[in-house]
């Protein structure tokens, strides 16, 4: 089974049938492949923004900011309103930030979180595709996929069972850093703006580590969807100064 498929079937909705459930070695090396999945989904809202054409800015960074999170169902999205309301109601403890996560239902801080990342993000998508500079649209989804496969390198995953314990348990440590240097080089094509970026979301990927360290010991698949979420907002960011400036 490929695990290209299995890497675009649970970071997307794209329309992707496996032809039987993906074994724990497979879906751990599928980690290879989510930077590529990021360079896709760039690709997909490139290839959108271009066939919009002359629509005005702020209709066209709505429609692509919909696609955007179509695209991945609103799977991260969740992670992050999951981990909004744990690191509100957890208090510091590590038990009852972990049960928070599992609740299925959002609280007012998870609400509040989620409105001010997409506005944020929207802001930031008028301000890249005002500066003419769609083309940068290929590296948030790129770079922001890519640092999951770095938090499980990285980082314990410290709830038992599900998709998140096979990725950290069968990940090949051998290749992954080799591939991630890899995009991380074909990002730094993009110049000044590339190495911007990387800076912007080590920094992010950094700091997020450090709280879920602190607070859980660890990772678990709401707080890496918390990271891929809050990385794309500030590369997006990050663009949108750098178009100004």
């Amino acid at each position: 089974m490929s695990t290209w498929l299995i890497a675009l079937q649970f970071l997307t909705r794209l329309p992707v049938r496996l032809t039987a459930m993906p074994a724990p070695e497979q879906v751990g090396r599928s980690l290879l492949w989510y930077p590529l999945v990021g360079l896709l989904v760039g690709g997909l809202l490139l290839g959108l923004h271009l066939l919009l054409g002359a629509t005005p800015s702020l209709l066209q960074a709505v429609l692509l900011l919909t696609v955007w999170v179509a695209i991945t169902g609103g799977l991260h999205l969740d992670g992050l309103a999951d981990s909004a309301d744990a690191w509100a109601g957890g208090f510091g403890d590590r038990e009852r930030s972990l049960a928070i996560m599992q609740d299925p239902r959002s609280g007012p801080i998870a609400v509040v979180v989620l409105v001010l990342v997409l506005l944020l993000k929207f802001a930031a998508l008028v301000t890249v595709l005002e500066a003419g500079a769609g083309l940068l649209l290929l590296l948030a989804p790129w770079l922001a996929r890519g640092s999951l496969p770095l938090l499980f390198l990285s980082t314990p995953y410290v709830r038992a069972g599900g998709l998140g314990q096979a990725l950290a348990e069968h990940l090949p440590r051998r290749q992954l850093p080799w591939v991630l240097a890899a995009h991380g080089m074909a990002i730094l094509l993009f110049g000044w703006a590339g190495l911007q970026v990387l800076l912007v979301a080590g920094l992010i990927f950094v700091g997020l580590r450090w709280l879920m360290l602190q607070r859980l010991g660890g990772t678990t698949g709401d707080t890496a969807g918390a990271l891929l979420e809050l990385v794309e907002c500030a590369v997006l960011l990050a663009l949108a100064l750098h178009v100004q400036y």
